[in-house]
């Protein structure tokens, strides 16, 4: 594997730096949150049920999910996620309430900031929502609705077609920024079809586990992917100062068919 520069030519939703903190809202129960969505969808509660059984939920306007209100095309949705006005978050998950596969992701902000860029596919408009877990058990939910012509989901991949994805499979390039706060960010791809399983005839193959580490080791996020991020996944990192120990961050990973992930990503 090999790391470089890497030119995006693509639209990136990024997070606010800084932002009036709102007040923490009131905790509700599982069945108080069922009636109380801000999005009405026909399908939260079935996402209450799937996601979250017999746990505290709440919406919140502390976790913020940007994407664009029209999705230009449904195999790449940008999203950018992010919670980092609530504190002591552990866990985020991201999912979509229309989709056929209704997780998307799910990462761990370790040393990181619990906030993250990437692509999504929609099988049809739904919103699209990220519920953050903090350390005393509730989860925090924010979304928004996206408008998709759909078939996101059961297309296939380009690269599914093409011989080029087998020499360059899990190859990983990207950049590490730094950013006006004092902080980095890291931006990087990693080469994947991504492919769900719903399309004919091509199997499910997406990648699983990707953690992200400095120099002397210390993890500074983890995240599982599931089959509705992107093709040729995109991901937008960032860390508070200091965070990260050295001037590189190593990506480890692997995919559902254990083929590994592994390259180091520099300034």
């Amino acid at each position: 594997m090999r790391s470089s520069t890497l030119i995006v030519l693509a639209m990136f939703w990024l997070y606010p730096l800084t932002e009036a903190p709102a007040a923490p809202p009131a905790v509700a129960t599982a069945d108080e949150a069922v009636a109380a969505d801000p999005l009405d969808s026909a399908r939260w509660g079935d996402m209450v049920k799937t996601f979250f059984p017999n746990k505290r939920v709440v919406f919140d306007a502390r976790v913020k999910v940007a994407a664009p209100a029209i999705a230009e095309d449904s195999l790449n949705v940008p999203v950018s996620v992010d919670a980092s006005a609530l504190p002591g978050v552990e866990e985020v998950l991201v999912f979509a309430d229309f989709n056929p596969i209704l997780a998307v992701l799910r990462f761990e902000p370790k040393k990181a900031r619990p906030a993250l860029g990437f692509r999504l596919k929609l099988q049809q408009s739904s919103p699209v929502r990220a519920a953050a877990r903090t350390a005393d058990g509730v989860w925090h939910v924010g979304g928004t609705w996206i408008t998709a012509t759909g078939g996101g989901c059961t297309a296939p991949s380009t690269g599914s077609g093409s011989p080029e994805w087998q020499e360059r499979l899990n190859e990983v390039s990207g950049r590490i920024f730094p950013r006006i706060d004092g902080g980095e960010r890291l931006r990087m791809r990693v080469i994947h079809p991504m492919d769900t399983g719903l399309a004919p005839g091509i199997p499910v193959f997406h990648i699983e586990e990707l953690t992200l580490s400095d120099e002397s080791g210390a993890e500074l996020m983890h995240i599982r992917a599931y089959e509705p991020v992107s093709e040729n996944p995109l991901f937008t990192i960032d860390m508070p100062g200091g965070a990260a120990a050295g001037k590189r961050i190593r990506a480890q990973g692997r995919d559902n068919n254990g083929n590994r992930i592994d390259a180091w990503v520099t300034q």
